[in-house]
């Protein structure tokens, strides 16, 4: 069973992000304050549950939630800063965008740099532990999905919609054969090591 808070009595929020492996489009958190009273039998960490219950639980989320914020990072800027400042970046975009400032922050990983003076906690697999991180990673991974279905319409051969951007064989194979788009990371290994693409 999810807990539904870490701090206590603050007004916390848990965030998570989506995409840290992928090849092409951005790295997307989100930042979830739930109600005191907030139950769901079928949220969990966003891996672990269907595409489908990813969709229904996304406007439940937004619904009964207290507040929520998301933020993509796109490559370029990934390919900047690098994909773990990238990842904190949108989570703190992301609770930048809350209506209300939360006074405690807990985070799904390891990896986090302070929230302008708000304490916070890293939890490893908080996704799985605490409703808040599982919410913030439903939000993430559905805004994310959407995303990647949407650039997909623009470059099919690469099959996005399916693949989500990460190095599954197929989507190296298109890399091969077509080159990289503008939504590839160009800091990537892109390909394996034997095989060297023209940037």
């Amino acid at each position: 069973m999810l807990k539904l808070n870490f701090s206590g009595n603050l007004l916390e929020c848990g965030t998570d992000e989506a995409g840290r492996g992928c090849l092409a489009g951005p790295v997307t958190a989100a930042a979830v304050i739930l109600n005191d009273d907030f139950k769901n039998n079928i949220l969990n960490d966003s891996k672990q549950i269907s595409e489908k219950k990813r969709d229904l639980l996304r406007p439940i989320i937004e619904n009964e939630a207290l507040c929520f914020g998301f933020s993509h990072i796109y490559p370029e800027k990934i390919d900047e800063i690098n994909i773990l400042n990238a990842s904190i970046l949108a989570m703190h975009n992301s609770i930048e965008a809350l209506a209300k400032i939360p006074e405690f922050i807990i985070v799904d990983g390891n990896k986090f740099k302070p929230f302008k003076t708000i304490p916070h906690e890293t939890i490893i697999k908080g996704d799985g532990k605490f409703l808040s991180i599982a919410a913030a990673s439903v939000l993430a991974k559905t805004y994310r999905d959407e995303y990647m279905n949407k650039i997909h319409e623009e470059y099919p051969m690469y099959n996005w919609k399916q693949n989500k951007g990460y190095p599954t064989k197929q989507h190296r194979e298109a890399i091969i054969k077509y080159g990289i788009t503008k939504y590839h990371r160009k800091s990537f290994r892109l390909l394996p090591e034997q095989l060297k693409l023209d940037l």
